[in-house]
């Protein structure tokens, strides 16, 4: 299966937006009241949720994004830390007119969401957590992500990419070739090369701990909320999840098995019927008050 056969049979465009002067790739689809926005993780792009957008759009107006820095967005030269990525959404919000939205991030993604969704409630329909960094500062899996990253975005070879996905998979199989080959060209485009210092900024064990969503961010969160996690996630385990949800008002946790740090890709029948009951449940509640 590839990208292009998962998004086929559906209307949908692939556009640069202007977040505040940043250009930013955008894949856009569907329509209805209520606006969808998907957040990758870190060194990752938009294709990440190509398994997700068609059931999607089906019931609403999905945006998947390419993050400051990331895939074909802009990369402006400084230092990649949370309140920088939040702006950035906030921007492409306001550029495209969304005054509020469901959030899903995945990784890094659910980081920046939690973030806004802490300091912007009123921005927030809901809020969707997959395999969700910025809790914990681990430096053995920081120095994977980092190590990983660079050996993969410093050196022409596509194994190197290969490796670099099937770290985010429990199935390595779900790593399909289309989208080795995707990364490997993201990552070495002169622009991403030249900035991935930026990019892997949060690596830093100084600057993670200055942005990290602790417990007392975290209870500031209003917006319906569903933790997604793998039992085989590589970059955290299970009881890192159970902490984020209990520390997140009225959080939902839902865990999956033979899943890694992908689950919408992993397990995307699963994880999409699941998303679709949650947001329909979120738009509910916020009807109703």
């Amino acid at each position: 299966m590839t990208i292009w056969t998962e998004l086929a049979g559906l209307d949908f465009c692939v556009t640069t937006v202007d977040a505040a002067g940043i250009p930013t790739r955008a894949l856009r689809a569907g329509s209805g009241a209520e606006a969808v926005i998907f957040l990758h993780g870190t060194s990752g792009h938009l294709e990440a949720f190509a398994r997700n957008i068609a059931v999607h759009a089906e019931r609403y107006d999905c945006h998947a994004i390419d993050m400051l820095g990331h895939g074909y967005t802009g990369k402006p030269d400084y230092p990649y830390e949370i309140p920088r990525y939040v702006d950035h959404l906030l921007a492409y919000m306001d550029a495209v007119g969304l005054e509020r939205a469901h959030l899903v991030g995945e990784s890094l993604g659910g980081w920046v969401a939690a973030h806004l969704a802490s300091e912007h409630p009123d921005r927030v329909l809901s809020l969707q957590l997959l395999a969700a960094g910025g809790t914990v500062a681990n430096p053995v899996v920081m120095d994977r992500i980092k190590t990983s990253t660079l050996r993969a975005v410093t050196t022409d070879d596509i194994d190197l990419t290969r490796s670099r996905l099937h770290l985010l998979m429990h199935d390595p199989a779900n790593a399909t070739e289309e989208l080795v080959e995707t990364r490997h060209r993201i990552y070495h485009r002169p622009d991403f090369v030249a900035n991935i210092g930026n990019l892997l900024t949060l690596q830093s064990m100084e600057t993670r701990q200055r942005n990290l969503l602790r417990p007392d961010r975290l209870a500031k969160i209003t917006a319906p909320t569903l933790v997604v996690w793998g039992h085989e996630n590589p970059f955290g385990d299970v009881p890192e999840a159970r902490q984020m949800a209990a520390d997140i008002p009225g959080a939902r946790l839902e865990l999956f098995e033979e899943c890694g740090h992908w689950p919408q890709h992993e397990q995307a029948v699963r994880y999409n019927a699941l998303s679709l009951e949650f947001l329909e449940r979120a738009s509910a509640a916020v009807s109703s008050h």
